[in-house]
């Protein structure tokens, strides 16, 4: 058995995507996963599962969708994977709270950056298939478009830490 974590995109955040975490524990289990337990109400869910990673990627979208009744973005990382990402962060220095990996289905394009627009004072780098950016004075008043981001999903480096630290317990 393998610990996961999936990340929901547009989950409980700003009226949206209304997806209590019983529902997604129940969902998971019906699934086949194990050890199901959810952290904060943005769909963050660690479990084990003996499928690949593609094949868990693909249940949950379609349980998801039939749940929503559209589609709902889902990224799954293995307990190393996301144990990786929090090693990887380019900003150590920088507040936890501040910094966000956004989590992506592959590897970013070299030029993934090129297109980036309303960039103040945030500082960004390509990951392994995630984007990390620090927001020096927060994320509520950056205009920041990141064109290559629009399918990710993203979590603060504090989420990140907890949810790889969940998913090593299982």
């Amino acid at each position: 058995m393998t610990a996961f974590v999936a990340l929901l995109r547009a989950v409980n955040v700003g009226g949206t995507g209304k997806l209590p975490m019983s529902e997604l524990k129940t969902m998971c289990e019906a699934l086949g996963f194990e050890g199901v337990r959810t952290y904060i109400a943005s769909g963050n869910v660690v479990f084990t599962s003996r499928k690949s990673e593609s094949a868990i990627k693909s249940a949950l979208q379609q349980r998801l969708a039939a749940y929503a009744g559209k589609p709902v973005g889902v990224m799954i990382r293995s307990a190393a994977d996301m144990a990786q990402v929090a090693t990887d962060n380019p900003f150590p220095k920088a507040a936890p709270n501040r910094t966000v990996a956004i989590f992506l289905d592959e590897k970013p394009l070299k030029d993934a950056l090129s297109a980036v627009r309303g960039q103040k004072d945030e500082e960004i780098k390509l990951g392994r298939r995630e984007i990390y950016v620090h927001y020096g004075d927060g994320m509520g008043q950056s205009k920041l478009v990141i064109p290559a981001a629009k399918l990710g999903t993203a979590r603060n480096l504090n989420t990140v830490a907890t949810l790889a630290k969940m998913a090593a317990e299982l």
